[in-house]
């Protein structure tokens, strides 16, 4: 279990940065994640750099564990973004639609950087 320590002392349990690993392998993870309006990732932290590719569009909001103003995200259908990893955060729907994305955490430059590959 992966803990972080909120500003007031508390230890929060972070989740996975998605719901389902629909494919990996030793460069990428790619994740699954479906937000009904209202759903949100719970507390979680990227330690790999990725993208978010979205599938179905929704506004979104997301919350620093550190605290501070929530930023609001539009995340357009076919939207793709790249993102390092960083703090402790969550990810809420706040729209009325279903979001839907495909998170590509890039194992290579992240978790894997310090493996040597050889190839004889």
């Amino acid at each position: 279990m992966t803990t972080a320590i909120a500003p007031d002392g508390t230890t929060v349990e972070l989740a996975a940065v998605g719901q389902e690993v629909v494919f990996e392998n030793e460069h990428v993870r790619v994740w699954e994640i479906s937000l009904e309006p209202g759903a949100n990732q719970p507390w979680h932290q990227h330690l790999n750099p990725y993208l978010v590719i979205a599938l179905e569009a929704a506004d979104n909001r997301i919350d620093a564990l550190t605290g501070g103003e929530p930023r609001l995200v539009h995340e357009p259908a076919g939207g793709v973004v790249y993102r390092e990893p960083g703090e402790v955060h969550m990810l809420t729907n706040r729209g009325t639609t279903r979001y839907r994305s495909r998170l590509v955490e890039l194992k290579y430059l992240g978790e894997n950087a310090i493996q040597e590959h050889t190839h004889d």
